[in-house]
Parts: C-alpha cells; structure tokens; sequence
C-alpha cells in the first residue's frame, strides 16, 4: 500500500468526523428546502463494490430530511413482465418531481455489473444497454434534473473484513447474501466489467465521481461535501413561526384510559 493509500485508508477521529458530519447534514437540510422552494429535481446515484459503504452513506445524507421531498428508492429483483420492458422503463417511474430528491441505492447500472458478471443479461442486452445509458442520462440532464453518479471503491481485503463482520453480527446479517458472497470469487470479473461501464458511462455531461470507502467516515464526508459543492443551491430564509397561544380547554373532558387498550410499559420492567 502507497503512502497515498495509507492517508486515505487511515481513519477520521470519531469526533471530528461527527461534528463535520452535523455541520454538513445542516446544509443538506438548507439545500433541501432550496430544491423545494425551487422545484429542482435532483438524483444520486450511488453504486460501487458491495460492502463499500453506499448504504451507510445514503443513511447520513437523508438522516435530517423530509421523506416527502428526499426518498430512497431500493428497487428488488424484476418481476417477469417487468423483464419485458424497455430496460430503464421501470426507473423512470421513480425519478423526481418538482421539489423533490431521489437517492438510487443501486440504479439501473446493475445491467453494467451485477447483471452482466452473473449472467443475467444476454451479451445484446448488455451492448444495447451500453449505448443507450448516455442518451438516457442526456435526456434526464437536458431536462434539467440534476444527476449526480457516485461509485464507492474498496480494496479486496477490506470488502472481505467487511462481509466477515456481518457474518458474525446478528444486526448485520440481513445485508449479506450468497450474491454478496460470490463477489469475492467474482473480483476480478466485476473489476473488469466496471472499467468497461466507466469508459462508455463517464462522460462530460454525467461523470462517474469515486469516492475512496475503505475509511467509511472519510467516504460519508468527501461524498456529502461535494454533492453539495455541486449542486447550485442557496440557502433561502424560511418564514418566522409564532407559537400560537393554546386556548383554555373548558368545553372538553377526556374518556377515561380505562377504555383504551394501553401499550404496556415495557420500560418500567427495566429497573
């Protein structure tokens, strides 16, 4: 390992990774209400090696926000009719509105890895794919979404520890799978196929932006901190709030809790 390597894989002290990550989840909530009072559309894609950190990333940027403007969209397996389609059709049914934020958990470059590397694409599919994604993008950005793609890049031996942890950690577990797994005897192929996605997919309109992961702090801020870089947004006043005064309550009585079926207070067992 470079020493260049080194500095980027060395970890972020927890508390300065915290108070950065606070003082930029703050913007994120700002250029939020910029994209709702401006009726811009963003998308962030992330993608990259499984294991590398997109989930823990895309849960530090929505943390603060409003659902209703920022969604996660996870998409399952294609259903059979879905499998019939134009491929980026049942994508497009996700993508934002006036007002609104859409983080990809995995997008529609699965076709580009997963999909090609395990052969669940026919090599035609592939190709056509290929050609048709920077047109895609083309299209969305010349309508004026904002589209920023970001692949989180992780060494062999780190993907490795990380899938071990889950192995052993119950809370874990649920993100690992036999798919998960046949990456690491698959490494060389999903490298390859992602070099070819980047040469036909990294263009002057939609660049791939990578995200060194094998330090998840360092990912999480270096990602934040330039989505917000990148996207033009202002921070707008928000109006002044009044707390209204709470009018005496003469007229009302409430039904005894007698008649309602309480929750138990589990919390008093714990003493």
């Amino acid at each position: 390992m470079t020493e260049t390597d080194q500095a980027r894989a060395q970890k972020l002290p927890r508390k300065l990774y915290e108070r950065e990550l606070l003082r930029l989840q703050g913007e994120l909530v700002q250029m939020q209400e910029w994209v709702r009072s401006t009726g811009a559309r963003l998308v962030v894609v992330f993608e990259g090696r499984d294991a590398a950190g997109k989930g823990g990333a895309i849960k530090r940027v929505s943390e603060y926000l409003n659902p209703r403007i920022c969604r996660i969209v996870a998409l399952p397996a294609p259903t059979e009719r879905q499998r019939t389609q134009w491929y980026f059709q049942r994508y497009v049914e996700h993508l934002p509105a006036a007002g609104e934020i859409v983080l990809l958990d995995r997008s529609w470059y699965n076709r580009a890895g997963v999909e090609r590397v395990m052969g669940f694409c026919t090599p035609q599919e592939y190709k056509r794919f290929l050609r048709q994604c920077p047109i895609f993008e083309e299209l969305l950005i010349d309508d004026g979404i904002e589209l920023r793609k970001y692949w989180f890049s992780v060494s062999d031996a780190e993907q490795e520890r990380r899938f071990r942890d889950r192995m052993s950690d119950p809370m874990k577990q649920w993100k690992l799978s036999p798919m998960d797994l046949e990456s690491i005897s698959r490494w060389e192929d999903y490298s390859r196929a992602k070099d070819e996605m980047f040469v036909q997919t990294d263009t002057r309109g939609s660049p791939w932006l990578v995200v060194e992961a094998e330090d998840k702090r360092r990912a999480r801020i270096n990602m934040i901190a330039h989505l917000l870089s990148s996207v033009p947004w202002q921070a707008s006043p928000r109006p002044e709030l009044t707390m209204p005064k709470r009018p005496s309550g003469q007229s009302y009585r409430r039904p005894p809790r007698e008649m309602f079926t309480a929750v138990p207070d589990h919390a008093a067992t714990l003493a």
